[in-house]
């Protein structure tokens, strides 16, 4: 609830923009991404695939129904108005911590489908699993591209780890561009350590000049 509004005034940087720009030219056929703020789609990417979800989205545990994030946050401050003032330590991933007495006040909404009451945010956590159907799409997209682009990502997660090692084991093309060690750096074919932000709108212009 009180990281939520950091999230929400996120926006595209340079890399997304280029991104979006070389897909609308045809010179990248999609987006995989790891990361759960939305920020490809509010870039102009299309059809992306969120391995670990979107925190635009609450999934309730009891229906599988999804709801907009923005819709939860309007009723959450309504049910816990005593928590508008509070100064609490936000992390940049807009996760807070706050005292535990607050914690035995907070009340959460129900479910607009089926009435539950067991809401989270619509990513993967540590621990739990990539639906089955999401990482079937992303292995298939990767077994139809011509190669794979890595962009800012160590690939620690396995989940983006395995569709580098099936684009090595189809021998295409696999670049990255991200500073520090990843889990795939005995497989890529060119690693280059710039910032994402920068060196991607230079390609986008040389490309689609």
């Amino acid at each position: 609830m009180l990281g939520w509004p950091r999230i929400r005034q996120a926006r595209p940087n340079a890399a997304h923009q280029a991104l979006a720009q070389l897909q609308a030219a045809g010179r990248i056929a999609g987006v995989i991404t790891q990361n759960v703020d939305a920020l490809h789609d509010e870039a102009g990417s299309l059809e992306v695939i969120e391995l670990h979800g979107s925190l635009q989205r609450v999934l309730c545990l009891d229906c599988g129904q999804r709801s907009q994030r923005e819709a939860i946050q309007q009723q959450l401050e309504a049910h816990n108005p005593y928590l508008a003032g509070v100064d609490a330590v936000q992390a940049p991933d807009g996760d807070t911590l706050l005292d535990p007495a607050f914690e035995e006040r907070f009340q959460v909404p129900h479910c607009p489908y089926c009435n539950g009451s067991r809401l989270k945010p619509d990513v993967v956590f540590f621990g739990e699993n990539v639906a089955a159907a999401t990482a079937a799409r992303a292995l298939s997209a990767v077994h139809e591209a011509a190669g794979l682009l890595v962009v800012g990502s160590s690939l620690m997660a396995y989940s983006a780890f395995r569709l580098c090692r099936a684009v090595a084991e189809q021998g295409k093309p696999l670049l990255a561009i991200n500073f520090g060690k990843t889990r795939a750096d005995e497989l890529l074919d060119l690693k280059l350590g710039e910032p994402c932000d920068l060196l991607l709108p230079q390609l986008a212009e040389r490309l689609l000049r």
